[in-house]
């Protein structure tokens, strides 16, 4: 076996951070990993990973060369890095199985070192300055794969698609890198489009890493294309369920499954939650320079799988089934999957709520917006917008869009922002020369047809009953959420009278024993970030005690 670890520098030029994103290992920390995986051989031309098939782990390589390329569903394949003795081949993907986003091919005889996923998880624990580098890797490799596209869909779509912009939420808010070409791009989209011949209802086309094509697929039809949806791996209950991966969720997740109880995350849509979608949250305590929503939840999110976490995403909960006589409840999913746990954590937050405007659900996702992300910014980059809203989470959407809206007008039934937003918000709000703050105000019409989006907005002063109208192709609606606990109808769990889920005075516990609820859907929390995490933390404790008592 070769110990030559003086291979050349990975031909990475675009990928920030190099040495971090590339990091060589010595022999005496490749011994160190030894104990965690098991030795391979790898013949000229043979795979050691493909894209979109599930990944078997971190590869350690002892000799010999891989050469490392991206992928997509049209054929195309380029380069994206060679790595010899001393380099490891993962993403963070790896730390559950996940499909790998790129190929990995030996360019002739290798060696390497498999670490399977359950052993890097135990290897980043166990070795902790070793496993700082490698997971710092991890994250900056797929951070370059996202800005890439490499390894996932390929969306064909017309300019200003409203579909469009949902998919790319939903791959965006999921972590997953995809990239978006036109119908008339290069030969490969254009035999595409001609082979499928897609109505107007069939955009956009997704065309996934093995080759096939969606035409304009809900999110769980693209999901599964992409490997995203996978089946339990406990056979028997886990240890912890947690509905919702909001923060209040993932939390939970993080500080359970780091005290070694086993551990399952469910969400319908994406991790992140409702605070997910923040552009920029300026008062979370330990970041001083603020933070977007997104980047607090990733960072939670890879931080949960290091700890072994499962994570079912999208996966939506439909029931909740009385204990049985092991002492586990059965969580009920949507496709007849269902999950067995000895304690459940009831973190699924809120949804949007939907005022009382005609034809609003006419045009959700056709330019009315519950978020505030980069792909709605661009739709809407020098054009006039409206945005519905006096909270926090309101004032941060309305900060963002100036940066890249003409106008931002912003209702609010209220006779100002005091009562119900933090004052540095305010202050940005005064200072923007775009926003213009219309008080006492609500939406009475939105105009346009539905299928090719909204055009018009009426808007009245709720004393005066005074109009006016605007050519506005974007609604922003931040007024709030109603509890997500449908789900919960029928299994005991008591509810107030807005839907809420009660608790104990001051515990987190519900009415069923070994039920817990957290965050945004539990009874008179703070409805806040750091809030919820805190609750997520707090949770802990009390699980570890039903636990030792069931």
């Amino acid at each position: 076996m070769s110990t030559d670890l003086a291979a050349p520098p990975p031909r990475a030029v675009l990928h920030p951070r190099p040495e971090q994103t590339f990091p060589i290992l010595t022999p005496a920390e490749i011994d160190r990993l030894r104990r965690f995986g098991a030795l391979r051989r790898y013949a000229e031309g043979e795979f050691l990973f493909e894209a979109g098939k599930p990944g078997p782990g971190m590869f350690v390589v002892l000799s010999g060369q891989v050469v490392i390329t991206q992928r997509d569903g049209l054929g195309h394949v380029t380069p994206v890095v060679e790595q010899g003795p001393g380099h490891f081949l993962a993403e963070v993907g790896q730390l559950s199985g996940n499909p790998a986003l790129v190929d990995g091919v030996a360019e002739g005889a290798v060696e390497v070192l498999l670490i399977p996923p359950e052993g890097l998880r135990a290897a980043l624990v166990a070795e902790a300055e070793l496993g700082e580098r490698i997971m710092r890797a991890l994250i900056l490799r797929r951070v370059s794969l996202i800005r890439s596209g490499a390894g996932g869909p390929t969306l064909i779509a017309r300019s200003g698609s409203l579909d469009l912009v949902r998919l790319q939420g939903f791959l965006a808010r999921n972590g997953w890198p995809h990239q978006l070409l036109t119908p008339d791009s290069d030969a490969g989209v254009i035999e595409i489009v001609a082979r499928y011949a897609p109505a107007e209802a069939d955009w956009p086309l997704v065309v996934c890493p093995d080759g096939s094509v969606l035409r304009n697929p809900e999110e769980t039809a693209l999901a599964r294309c992409l490997g995203m949806l996978r089946a339990p791996a406990r056979p028997d209950a886990y240890d912890v369920a947690v509905v919702g991966a909001g923060p209040a969720g993932l939390a939970t997740a993080v500080y359970s499954a780091s005290e070694g109880l086993s551990v399952v995350v469910l969400d319908q849509r994406a991790y992140g939650g409702q605070a997910g979608a923040s552009a920029r949250i300026e008062n979370y305590f330990g970041f001083p320079t603020g933070i977007s929503g997104h980047a607090l939840a990733s960072r939670a999110f890879v931080q949960a799988q290091k700890f072994g976490v499962e994570m079912m995403i999208p996966a939506e909960v439909t029931g909740l089934s009385p204990r049985a006589g092991d002492g586990s409840y059965t969580i009920a999913v949507a496709g007849g999957e269902a999950i067995r746990a000895r304690t459940i954590v009831i973190a699924s937050g809120a949804r949007y709520r939907r005022p009382s405007i005609p034809r609003l659900a006419e045009f959700e996702g056709r330019g009315v917006w519950y978020w505030a992300s980069p792909d709605e910014a661009k739709l809407c980059a020098g054009s006039e917008v409206v945005l519905v809203g006096g909270g926090n989470s309101a004032g941060q959407a309305a900060v963002y869009l100036s940066a890249h809206a003409a106008k931002v007008r912003m209702l609010v039934r209220g006779a100002g922002l005091a009562a119900s937003m933090s004052r540095y918000l305010i202050d940005r709000i005064e200072a923007a020369g775009n926003i213009e703050l219309l008080c006492e105000t609500e939406i009475v019409e939105l105009g346009g047809v539905a299928q090719s989006g909204l055009d018009s907005v009426v808007w009245q002063h709720r004393r005066t009953g005074e109009q006016a109208r605007a050519e506005v192709r974007h609604v922003f609606l931040f007024v709030g959420a109603d509890p997500a606990t449908g789900w919960l109808q029928g299994s005991g769990i008591a509810l107030d009278r807005a839907g809420f889920v009660t608790t104990g005075s001051g515990t987190l516990a519900t009415s069923l024993p070994g039920v817990f609820a957290i965050g945004d859907v539990r009874s008179g929390s703070v409805k806040r970030v750091g809030g919820a995490i805190g609750e997520g933390a707090g949770v802990v404790p009390l699980m570890h005690a039903a636990l030792a008592t069931a």
